[in-house]
């Protein structure tokens, strides 16, 4: 049986890719599993919830100004690097892959100074600052967008293998997504998503979509408003009904569990642009909006939603500029435009990269330390 650290955290999009790599892992072999995270990351959470043995270091990431509390985070990062030896020296990996964030640097760090193989799965197209420094001694980064290999000095240990995402994505039908989330069977479908907490902005511009099309018997609206934001969107909108319901048979709620069936009952998709949505759209060829997140790091989302622009996939408003009569338009052009939308349907499948967590499972595999010999270098 091998063994295997992987650490990223702080967000969602670090934490999931980790824990769908590692399932891809043990789909191909056995495997002992050690996560590595921080002990104030959303990891804390969700980690053991998926059953891998978990343990922290504690380590904080950087503010981008000059501040005593960098000087104090720095101290703490190389007590990091020391207890991470000493994981490491316990559990005896074969190869460390890590996801981003700042918790993941100490960790491939001392890997790599115990002789340690390490892979650094990048997810967007702007890669992190953790990912950035972690690349000059890691043996492999795998890149979810090929625009981002720009980015990295050593060329040679760069593989695009797009963005994990986890099976169950790919194993529903649009009947049964449609069926199993009591949406009609023949109408438009619009998904409509912002992330966990929400999106406040994309929120306030639904309000009038949800009223122009309160009436139109010919679409449906699944709408997961994020948990914070679902009373105000609820207050806004007048009509709603105890069931959560807002005009012909579309749906407002705070939160969706069954995220695969509704991307497989889905038309049309209006999301963010983080990297794990985004890799789940394509996989399942939906066509999107995209309204990058306007502060996230380096920008990166808008780079990530550019990707799927250029190629055709997808339509981006930015931020700052969007509106409800913006949306209801983009939202009308497309739907009633059935050739525009396959096309972009088209174009999204074929940026999908559906074997991604296994292609990243075989090359960290490829690159470990075997017991019987040494993995690449």
């Amino acid at each position: 049986m091998g063994r295997v650290i992987i650490s990223g955290g702080g967000t969602g999009g670090h934490i999931y890719p980790a824990i769908t790599i590692a399932r891809a892992i043990a789909d191909i072999e056995p495997t002992e599993f050690l996560y590595v995270g921080s002990k104030i990351g959303l990891e804390n959470t969700l980690i053991p919830k998926e059953g891998l043995p978990f343990v922290t270091i504690d380590v904080r990431g950087l503010e981008r100004r000059i501040s005593f509390r960098n000087v104090v985070t720095l101290g703490k990062t190389a007590g990091s690097v020391f207890k991470a030896e000493r994981i490491i020296h316990r559990f005896k990996p074969e190869v460390v892959i890590g996801t981003g964030g700042f918790v993941c640097g100490p960790v491939l760090l001392a890997a790599s100074l115990s002789g340690i193989p390490t892979l650094v799965q990048e997810q967007n197209v702007i890669p992190g600052v953790t990912n950035l420094i972690l690349s000059k001694f890691a043996n492999r980064i795998a890149l979810g967008y090929r625009e981002a290999a720009g980015r990295f000095k050593k060329k040679e240990n760069l593989v695009y293998t797009g963005n994990p995402v986890r099976k169950d994505i790919l194993t529903v039908s649009k009947e049964e997504g449609r069926s199993l989330l009591g949406l009609d069977p023949h109408k438009f479908t619009l998904l409509v998503a912002g992330g966990s907490r929400g999106a406040r902005s994309i929120n306030s511009a639904m309000i009038e979509v949800h009223r122009y099309f309160k009436d139109v018997k010919d679409i449906q609206i699944l709408h997961i408003t994020g948990d914070h934001e679902y009373d105000r969107v609820v207050k806004q909108l007048e009509g709603i009904d105890g069931k959560g319901r807002y005009g012909e048979g579309s749906r407002i709620i705070p939160y969706l569990h069954q995220m695969p069936e509704a991307l497989a009952a889905a038309d049309l998709a209006v999301y963010r642009a983080g990297a794990v949505g985004l890799a789940e759209l394509t996989v399942r060829g939906v066509p999107s909006i995209l309204i990058p997140y306007p502060y996230a790091a380096e920008d990166h989302q808008r780079y990530n939603a550019q990707a799927l622009v250029m190629c055709g996939a997808a339509k981006m408003i930015l931020d700052k500029m969007l509106t409800g009569k913006d949306l209801l338009e983009e939202i009308l052009h497309l739907k009633e435009d059935p050739e525009a939308l396959a096309s972009m349907a088209k174009a999204s499948k074929a940026l999908g990269r559906p074997q991604a967590a296994h292609d990243i499972a075989k090359l960290a595999l490829s690159i470990a330390r075997r017991r019987t010999g040494s993995g690449a270098k």
